[in-house]
């Protein structure tokens, strides 16, 4: 930087240098929330106990970006009636697969989807007539509280285009006596 030993004054040169910082700072800032990361807050139990009401996490962008998204993933996407907010579910089928809810029970390829949070049978099929195919580049979420869950069961939010992933769930970063990774 042969402009700043132009600058004779010291106090002047500091100032530029710290300007200088600061700015560098503030632009990796940004590229890495643009291309590498973004926080999303959790509104609502749809994911309990996995995630509560009023919990932060840390959203891979990056890893979508170079991957392709897997069954077992939590995921956030923009909600189809807010864009400004953001719905976060677990990814339970890819393209390709089948999702069949029978008995109050998800059914992935015609193996009953086996989770330790959801238990209890699901009440309702959403407005979705099951079975459904996953359509190319799309992907079925629900929320781990299947019975508090607004999610691809329902005809407003459908399955999700690979697009609006926003990324992957990796870290939980708030409150601070349950930070931790996720699974």
């Amino acid at each position: 930087m042969r402009f700043l030993e132009r600058i004779e004054n010291p106090i002047l040169r500091g100032a530029a240098e710290w300007l200088i910082l600061i700015g560098l700072a503030i632009l990796l800032f940004l590229v890495m929330r643009m291309f590498i990361f973004r926080t999303a807050h959790v509104d609502g139990f749809s994911m309990s106990p996995t995630l509560e009401h009023g919990d932060w996490i840390i959203l891979n962008r990056f890893v979508y970006i170079v991957s392709t998204p897997r069954a077992g993933d939590i995921t956030a996407f923009p909600n189809p009636e807010n864009r400004s907010e953001f719905f976060v579910k677990r990814i339970v089928a890819v393209p390709g697969d089948e999702v069949d809810l029978r008995g109050g029970f998800f059914y992935v390829n015609g193996e009953r989807l086996e989770d330790d949070f959801s238990a209890e049978p699901t009440g309702g099929s959403g407005l979705l007539d099951f079975p459904v195919i996953v359509e190319e580049r799309h992907f079925f979420l629900l929320g781990d509280n299947r019975n508090g869950s607004q999610d691809s069961r329902f005809a407003v939010v459908g399955t999700i285009p690979h697009r609006d992933m926003v990324g992957r769930a990796g870290v939980q970063v708030w409150p601070p006596g349950r930070m931790g990774s996720l699974r």
